[in-house]
């Protein structure tokens, strides 16, 4: 229509003069652009706050990505925030390291010095530790750490001297094995434990040393003559079929120790009696036509009738002479063993005991000693005076004899000792 065409209501009018001009006007504003200044495309946006669905407050640029009010971008914003983050883990984990770094070695200390102070495992079997006397405080933990009492001996030697325990007493202890330091203090603070000594005399019976022997503190003087009686412990002079080591123990003192028991005291007695016989020469008894063992016998003769030491070697001379000449011994000293007693005076009817012991009775030597002997007995035995008397009697109440070759001069030195009192 004449060059020109009708727009629709709402529409743009275009004529062939150019563009048609907005209806609304050149200060109308579409609803659609949001209010006045907002940017465009950014329908109710406030310039002061950038786009309001931006967190970080940040317009979108140009490009479409999102800003922080100075411009940065929002995916550089993240990423510096992350590193910061794994910055602050980092010196946390060091922090944490170096702590552990200095509190392990601290920790590991305590928890090794609570282990030997009281170990949680059992205490095994007991230890006898020997203090010396002088010993330090280091010294004593080297022992107890050798008997394996602690499982160190500088941590012993630590506490000890920490809490004042620099005088402990020399002597003998008995520990349990891993007590620790606190038992060990407990036990060594009590002090040592003295069991004394046992006491052997000469010219006693084994019955008689046994009785000695319970007299000593934790011993049993029945056991003890048990197992002197069974064979168990041997002398290497005890000959194959003798059991019995009457006569084999060596008279003297013997201390205990704490790991002492009738067995181990026992054996004490014996290698103690070899000792001095290896050294008297009891090998050599021969050249007197007696064994090693008989040579014993004899010098239990001479132990238990001799009352002063001159009398031994003839005693022993009237023993072998008698035993050339196959006569009876006679000696009072072997009834009174067989008849197990040595109160009240001898009687006819011991005489007449029925028993390889009674001298009176049966020739020979007895089965075996019947006492033990002492050194100079053995000596004498070993040697005996080169003299040709058989008879002895007592003369003195010192306990010295009469020597008689013949019968008759024998009779005379009875009548001596009954006159003087000595005999009844």
């Amino acid at each position: 229509m004449n060059g020109a065409e009708r727009s629709e209501p709402g529409s743009t009018a275009v004529t062939g003069d150019g563009p048609a001009r907005d209806p609304v006007g050149p200060t109308g504003a579409d609803p659609a652009d949001g209010p006045p200044g907002a940017p465009p495309g950014d329908p109710g946006g406030d310039p002061a706050r950038g786009h309001p669905g931006d967190p970080d407050g940040g317009g979108v640029p140009a490009g479409g990505e999102s800003t922080d009010p100075r411009g940065i971008p929002a995916a550089a914003v993240r990423s510096r925030r992350g590193a910061l983050r794994a910055r602050r883990r980092r010196r946390r984990f060091y922090l944490l390291a170096a702590m552990a770094a200095l509190c392990l070695p601290a920790l590991l200390a305590v928890g090794w010095f609570a282990w030997q102070f009281d170990p949680p495992t059992a205490p095994g079997p007991d230890a006898v530790v020997e203090i010396p006397p002088g010993a330090n405080l280091s010294g004593i933990g080297d022992r107890l750490d050798r008997a394996g009492v602690v499982g160190s001996a500088f941590a012993f030697t630590t506490w000890a001297r920490v809490t004042g325990h620099a005088a402990i007493r020399s002597g003998s202890y008995r520990i349990p094995r891993n007590a620790g330091i606190r038992e060990a203090l407990r036990v060594l603070d009590r002090g040592p434990v003295d069991r004394g000594q046992a006491v052997v005399s000469a010219g006693i019976t084994l019955a008689e040393v046994a009785a000695q022997v319970d007299q000593a503190r934790g011993l049993s003087g029945a056991r003890f003559l048990e197992l002197a009686r069974s064979g168990t412990v041997r002398s290497r002079y005890q000959p194959d079929g003798v059991d019995s080591l009457e006569g084999l123990l060596a008279p003297g003192e013997y201390r205990l120790d704490l790991d002492d028991d009738e067995a181990s005291l026992l054996r004490r007695m014996v290698e103690r009696f070899d000792a001095r016989a290896d050294a008297a020469g009891l090998d050599g008894a021969s050249r007197l036509g007696v064994t090693p063992y008989q040579a014993v016998i004899v010098a239990s003769l001479v132990q238990a009738e001799a009352g002063v030491e001159s009398d031994r070697p003839l005693i022993a001379a009237v023993v072998y002479n008698r035993l050339r000449t196959g006569t009876p011994l006679q000696i009072d000293a072997t009834v009174v063993y067989a008849r197990g007693r040595r109160d009240g005076p001898i009687t006819q009817a011991d005489l007449d005991l029925d028993s390889p012991y009674n001298t009176y009775r049966v020739a020979g030597l007895p089965p075996t000693p019947i006492a033990t002997v002492g050194a100079a007995s053995l000596a004498a035995a070993l040697d005996p005076a080169d003299a040709p008397y058989r008879y002895y009697v007592l003369i003195d109440r010192d306990g010295r004899h009469a020597f008689a070759t013949t019968y008759e001069e024998h009779e005379r030195n009875v009548a001596e000792a009954r006159r003087r009192g000595v005999l009844p």
